[in-house]
This record gives C-alpha cells, structure tokens and sequence, in this order.
C-alpha cells in the first residue's frame, strides 16, 4: 500500500518549484503510463490499483523501480484530475542541454509567453504529429511538466523535447546564422501564399497579446492564418494551438509536394 511520505510526495509534485527541486514529475494514466515505460523510460514510482497492475505486462512492472497499490480512494487523493485513472507514475525529469545545433536543417516551434497547460501540451502534440523533435519556449512559459500539460499532450511528451530559452538573444543569434524566422500575426502575408521551407523557427505568441514588439523585430516573415473578411463578433482570432496546427500542417505538406 502507499505510504503517508509516498503520498506526501506525490502531491507536492503538483507545484512546479518541487518538480524543478526534485527533478520528479507525474504521469497519471493507463495509457500514458503504459507508453512511458514501453519506450524505454523508467519511473521511480508506480501506484496503481491491484487489478491493474495484476493485468498488466512484466515488461510494464519491471519498469518502476518502486510498486506500491492503491486504492480508488487513495487515487482520489494523490491525483490532479477530477476523474482519476487506475494508476499513477512519478518519473525523473529528462534534462538534455539546449544547444542551438538544433536548429539547424529543421523546424522549431518557438513559443512567447504561452501561459495555459491546455494550450502547451495541445502544441506538444501538435509537434510530434509532424514530426517536429523540439520546441523551444520563453522562460515565462507554463512548465512542460505542469501535469496538466503532460495530460494534454496525450503521450506525445515523450517524443518531443522542450527548452527553456531567453527569446532575444536566441533569435537574434538564428537571424544572423541565416535561419528564417516565421511569426505568426494578425497583419502577415496568408501562410498559403508565404514562401516557406523545411528549415526555420516558427514563432507563435501569447494567447491573447501575440509576439512582443521586442521580438517582431527578429521575424523575417510575417504569416497569417486567412479567416473570413467581416470576423464574426467575439472571434477575433484562432486560438494559438488551433494556429500551430493549420501552421504545421502546411509547412509538412510543402515539404511533401
């Protein structure tokens, strides 16, 4: 069974000072949890309900260096969501230093300022979809490890790297290495009609102020998502991973015609 200092733990690892001072972070979910451990990753911790783990593989079991039992109750307590799975997994921080070799011969998604979990593991998603290995993200950013951004991503952080970066200097640095930099804004040329490569950072901005001025200055190409030309009332612009997505979705499809 779980003890009071596991479940102790556990819950502090819902603020993200603790994760940071830890290096822990959680996973919750059958699913996720599963596909964690099958690609290779361990977990410190594995809480799960008896007839969960009873049912699952050894190669999933022999992958927590610890295996306790819970119950529904005990999930109730320990869990972030209103709903809880069937069991819970506390894993170690993957921590591999930015280095801007990177950016070289692919694209990355750059974010400003992106402040909601939803939105963060949504683009995360996004990226492992297409085939883009990193993001990059200002260091006023929701954390990666936030577990809602985790649930978000619906397994796809486990494909996709994601860096804490001060924004200026490093596009600055891209821009005079040649690299393109595409913002997305209201007022740029239609993404459709932009001339667009396999290589670039693609900058997208916080949820309701966009790209700073003191970063639009960094942008070499200005991109647009075309809506309709009367905007109905109340919808003024696309949410920032529904932009991502329509974004990433024709930089793939140039690269593939």
């Amino acid at each position: 069974m779980i003890t009071r200092h596991q479940t102790k733990m556990v819950l502090s690892l819902q603020k993200r000072k603790v994760r940071e001072e830890s290096s822990l972070f959680v996973i919750e979910g059958d699913k996720l949890v599963r596909e964690y451990i099958m690609t290779g990753n361990r977990v410190t911790l594995l809480a799960g309900k008896p007839e969960w783990i009873n049912g699952e593989p050894e190669m999933v079991i022999s992958g927590a260096d610890e295996v306790v039992t819970v119950t529904y109750d005990d999930l109730r307590h320990i869990s972030s969501l209103k709903t809880p799975h069937n069991v819970l997994a506390v894993a170690a921080m993957k921590k591999q230093p930015y280095n801007d070799e990177i950016l070289k011969g692919a694209l990355t998604l750059v974010l400003e300022y992106v402040q909601d979990p939803g939105n963060l593991g949504t683009i995360v998603r996004i990226a492992a979809w297409f085939g883009i290995r990193n993001i990059i993200c200002s260091p006023d950013c929701v954390d990666f490890y936030n577990p809602k951004v985790i649930q978000a991503s619906m397994g796809a952080f486990i494909h996709v790297m994601v860096h804490y970066q001060p924004l200026e200097p490093l596009l600055s640095k891209a821009q005079a290495n040649g690299l393109n930099v595409f913002g997305a804004t209201m007022n740029g040329r239609s993404v459709y009609e932009s001339p667009l490569g396999s290589e670039g950072l693609i900058l997208l901005g916080n949820e309701s102020k966009g790209i700073s001025d003191g970063l639009l200055c960094f942008v070499t190409e200005q991109i647009t998502i075309p809506g309709p030309e009367k905007p109905l009332a109340g919808i003024e612009s696309l949410n920032v991973s529904m932009a991502a997505a329509i974004i990433c979705s024709e930089f793939v499809r140039r690269k593939q015609v």
